[in-house]
């Protein structure tokens, strides 16, 4: 199978169990959940949930338990959506083609709608329906809530509003693009290892993968901003330097910072050395980001 047609039939597959999962618009609080509709469904690549399938997929483990993990991480990944585009944060108006949460509805209820969706991330996790086994539960449970909090994506956001307007080192944007967009990249990789029971080796190749292909996933988004526009991403473009966020585009520029994506897919794809074609989407995957229109 083609890796856009796997990309698709994964999106669908996702898709059918948010849409499962949320809860219908109903009663006084019916806003609250069209808009976690609103902003969940419809829309989007779901690489996340894909990365998910793909490294379950290397320890033979698929089905309901992998959709499940999937949805999880896809309600997590549109919270901090929501919360990005509020005016308080990036102040975006767009978000995949269409208004944004807080255009939509207001701001009181896109918050509201972000912190529903991030809880609801980690009920599905805790829910018998996605493993039986208790340790993975709460394993999957743990290592989200490290990669989506202070030791991982709020602090990257944290870092990117405290560098506004400031002249950051390759080190400090390394670390806040790890943090920002690296480690729920790692968690979805991980996964897979969680419910394979995979041994510590294995581990250890599979957040190897996932840290080339966060940061590398940031840097062209970071060209993106430079490079495209909204038609094609989605957002508004130009954010950046509207801004003045340091980024390796910022201090590299155009061809080095695309250089510097292209080595670290290369480092990823390295990483997968130890699985032969069950690791070919994943590897499809790292190239395919280098490539993408938005």
């Amino acid at each position: 199978m083609e890796l856009t047609e796997a990309l698709m039939k994964c999106a669908g597959k996702i898709e059918t169990t948010m849409n499962t999962i949320l809860p219908k618009a109903t009663g006084m609080e019916g806003s609250l959940l069209e808009a976690m509709r609103y902003s969940c469904l419809g829309g989007g690549k779901r690489l996340r949930p894909f990365m998910v399938e793909q490294s379950s997929r290397l320890f033979g483990i698929e089905g309901d338990t992998v959709n499940r993990i999937g949805a999880a991480v896809e309600f997590l990944h549109c919270y901090s959506l929501i919360h990005d585009d509020l005016p308080a944060m990036d102040d975006s108006d767009l978000r995949r083609g269409k208004e944004s949460c807080h255009k939509k509805f207001n701001e009181e209820t896109a918050i509201l709608a972000g912190d529903a969706l991030l809880t609801l991330a980690f009920e599905t996790l805790a829910d018998k329906k996605t493993h039986s086994a208790d340790e993975v539960r709460c394993n999957l449970v743990y290592e989200l809530a490290r990669a989506a909090g202070a030791q991982g994506m709020v602090a990257g956001q944290m870092m990117d509003l405290v560098a506004e307007g400031t002249d950051l080192h390759t080190e400090q944007i390394t670390r806040l693009e790890r943090l920002k967009t690296g480690k729920i990249f790692s968690f979805c990789m991980l996964a897979g290892g969680i419910v394979g029971r995979a041994q510590q080796q294995e581990l250890t190749a599979l957040r190897e993968y996932a840290d080339g292909f966060g940061i590398a996933f940031q840097i062209i988004d970071d060209l993106l901003d430079v490079e495209a526009n909204s038609r094609n991403t989605g957002k508004p473009a130009g954010q950046d330097a509207i801004a003045k966020k340091a980024t390796f585009v910022s201090i590299l520029g155009v061809e080095e910072a695309r250089n510097k994506a292209v080595l670290l897919i290369d480092r990823s794809i390295a990483a997968l050395e130890a699985w032969g074609g069950e690791a070919d989407h994943l590897r499809a995957l790292g190239r395919y980001i280098l490539k993408r229109p938005g």
